[in-house]
């Protein structure tokens, strides 16, 4: 069987950094539905709560730390790798962007990714196995809003049901992803015959790390958990990591949905979703996806009289 290599991505090395090139993430949620609803990507929402433009979805920015990974610690990257990401700016179609790793620290390294204009839009860790990443740090130290609005019906430890999922090339995720994976696959950032084709030490096609929370996640509007709304949403940490990966394309995989915790801020209310990826009928998951949803409180209708209340 033959392997191709798996990216042709050029990587800078300087000062300690591993340093990917400048670039133009694409905006593929502008026509996001969420129970009929425009999202915080719509350029008009966006705008309505201080944004520039449409925001990029977050996990889209995991591709640029692929090669870098990759260049770490190789194939076992794929399979047992970790990107955890605490997202500090959004950026908008047309910026560009630069991913930088610092030099390995045993099975786990410091991640950042500026945009041109020196701006900080993401840190976190990227690491192998069992490594603590940078979200295992940050859910321990969440304090709950002590009289939430728009979670005041959710507790820690809801769970959802295990529900069956699969990604196709050509297979609509949902309204929550209005895209095809063979749509990502033509302008994904860093591009990787891994992913379109079996040359690759697995023999079949591999799901990119940014599309692992659409294979997870394309059942949260069908079966939600119980948020008040409606509200304009960002996402604030993301992570992804694989324990017996990767996961293949046109494979069958099963989710479950655990709120692990619930966060605020003076404007916000954030609720912490691990979903747990299993093969069907196996016990021990391959893959989690954890992230944290913020909601703009501001964002609810008659919240001030809910806070007064």
């Amino acid at each position: 069987m033959s392997i191709a290599p798996a990216f042709d991505t050029p990587i800078e090395r300087r000062d300690g950094l591993l340093a990917g090139p400048s670039r133009r993430p694409r905006q593929m949620l502008g026509e996001q539905d969420f129970h009929g609803r425009a999202t915080i990507h719509d350029d008009a929402v966006a705008r309505s709560v201080g944004f520039a433009g449409g925001t990029i979805e977050g996990p889209t920015h995991l591709s640029q730390f692929a090669p870098l990974a990759f260049s770490l610690w190789g194939q076992a990257w794929f399979e047992r790798g970790c990107l955890s990401l605490h997202f500090r700016a959004a950026c908008t179609e047309g910026d560009r962007v630069r991913a930088f790793v610092a030099a390995r620290d045993g099975d786990i390294a410091a991640i950042r990714m500026e945009r041109e204009d020196g701006a900080e839009i993401l840190s976190g860790t990227a690491s192998l196995g069992d490594a603590s990443s940078e979200l295992d740090g940050r859910l321990a130290a969440i304090r709950p809003p002590e009289n939430p609005l728009i979670l005041r019906d959710v507790k820690v430890g809801m769970t959802r049901p295990r529900a069956p999922v699969r990604m196709g090339f050509d297979d609509l995720m949902g309204p929550l992803y209005p895209f095809r994976l063979a749509g990502k696959l033509a302008v994904i950032t860093e591009p990787s015959p891994w992913y379109s084709g079996g040359d690759n030490p697995w023999g079949r096609p591999i799901i990119p790390f940014e599309m692992v929370s659409v294979l997870a996640n394309q059942l949260f509007d069908s079966d939600p958990f119980p948020v008040v709304g409606p509200t304009v949403d960002l996402i604030v940490d993301h992570e992804v990591r694989m324990i017996s990966g990767p996961l293949f394309v046109d494979e069958d995989y099963e989710v479950e949905r655990m709120v692990v915790g619930i966060s605020g801020s003076r404007r916000t209310e954030s609720l912490w979703v691990r979903s747990s990826i299993f093969r069907p009928g196996e016990a021990q998951p391959v893959a989690f996806n954890l992230q944290n949803t913020a909601s703009l409180i501001e964002s609810l209708p008659g919240h001030d009289a809910g806070r007064a209340a």
